[in-house]
């Protein structure tokens, strides 16, 4: 007698997208697009890019948006796609991220401006794809908290923290010894005769691997990034600072890596392409063919690790300074730099600016060793307006 046996699919995931217009909200559209079947957007979130965000909204049928700069957000509400809701100010991304018919939030938008929104998916039992690590960096523990109380899963879209999460799967916590997060370098690790009192704008923005916003780029060129990651790993991952280790792999082939107790390592390697680490978090547990960039092992050749020199980035040594002294530090370190990378995109302060101005605010700032979120939202505003201090001085 013959059986037969039908699998029905999956039902499709529905997504918001908080932070669609900018490089790793273009590529979640990108995954989303290759799977029509799986994926379904149910709301997206701009900052300013208002028509590029309706232009998202009509390709994938969208009728929940939102728009957090309200002077923006004012000037496009009449040219919404018809029929579309249309959120407006810093409010809209938590109206958006607790959609009741949401599955999954992507949080995708650039820096503090992520935290509230994060904290309400998880509130509201929502699984969250974090590529927004300041959220963890300034609020792991009330995040965590929230996660726990909803039972919400979090899942890395940044490419090291996905790449650890990978190689975590199936392993219990006390067979790992450490995990090394590796790092590009940026435009300037490679190069150690750059004057950084006179690197242009243009100059760190040429970043040699990745395609990303300029803030990160930025992060990456001065290694702050690396120094926030340490930050969202050990939150991630629940593993202690001093079991985190950075390298320098210009190849930024080898994502991130894992040592186990016996000395074994597992590493997570493909082309540089934000889309392996988007597509894992939203397809996670399954893994599925997204016809990526194949990677080719004999093309690079070989394979570089150096350790970072924290003499040449300060903001390394910095960070995990802050991460150190925990409470409210993070938060302070993470709002100074913020501000010190806006000013130096608009061409107010030079380079090692940057550092000079976060090394001065966390000097200021008496820590608040167990602080609630109010007071790390307080001291997030505190660091923000020392900076423009020192700025206008």
């Amino acid at each position: 007698m013959k059986t037969s046996r039908t699998q029905s699919a999956p039902p499709r995931k529905k997504i918001v997208l908080l932070g669609s217009t900018g490089s790793i909200g273009e590529n979640v559209l990108r995954v989303a697009e290759r799977f029509p079947g799986r994926f379904q957007i149910v709301g997206l979130a701009a900052q300013h890019r208002a028509e590029r965000l309706f232009q998202q909204a009509q390709k994938f049928n969208v009728k929940q948006l939102g728009i957090s700069d309200p002077g923006t957000a004012q000037r496009h509400t009449a040219r919404a796609p018809a029929g579309a809701a249309l959120w407006c100010g810093a409010e809209s991304l938590e109206k958006l991220a607790a959609l009741p018919e949401a599955d999954v939030v992507v949080a995708a938008v650039v820096g503090m401006a992520g935290l509230k929104p994060v904290l309400t998916a998880l509130r509201a039992g929502k699984n969250v794809a974090l590529a927004t690590k300041e959220v963890l960096v300034a609020a792991g523990a009330h995040v965590l908290q929230a996660r726990a109380q909803s039972g919400a899963a979090i899942l890395p879209v940044d490419s090291e923290h996905s790449a650890i999460f990978q190689c975590l799967q199936g392993h219990p916590a006390p067979h790992v010894r450490r995990i090394i997060l590796t790092a590009s370098g940026g435009p300037f690790a490679n190069r150690p005769a750059v004057d950084f009192e006179k690197v242009s704008v243009a100059d760190v923005l040429k970043h040699p691997r990745w395609n990303m916003g300029k803030k990160v780029t930025v992060d990456s060129a001065t290694m702050m990034n690396k120094g926030l990651e340490i930050m969202e790993a050990h939150w991630l991952f629940n593993i202690a600072l001093d079991r985190i280790e950075v390298l320098i792999h210009p190849e930024s082939i080898v994502h991130s890596l894992v040592e186990f107790v016996d000395g074994a390592m597992l590493a997570q390697l493909s082309a540089a392409d934000m889309r392996f680490a988007i597509q894992y978090a939203l397809t996670y547990p399954d893994r599925l063919d997204g016809r990526l960039p194949k990677l080719n092992l004999a093309e690079p050749g070989s394979f570089h690790f150096a350790l970072p020199d924290e003499k040449r980035f300060p903001c390394l040594a910095l960070a995990r300074r802050a991460a150190s002294e925990g409470g409210t530090m993070p938060a302070v370190l993470n709002a100074a730099n913020e501000v010190a990378v806006r000013d130096f995109l608009q061409g107010r302060i030079k380079f090692s600016g940057i550092w000079r101005i976060v090394e001065t605010v966390m000097g200021k700032h008496r820590n608040n060793k167990n602080p609630s979120l109010d007071e790390i939202i307080l001291a997030d505003q505190w660091a923000r307006e020392q900076a423009k201090r020192l700025m206008d001085a």
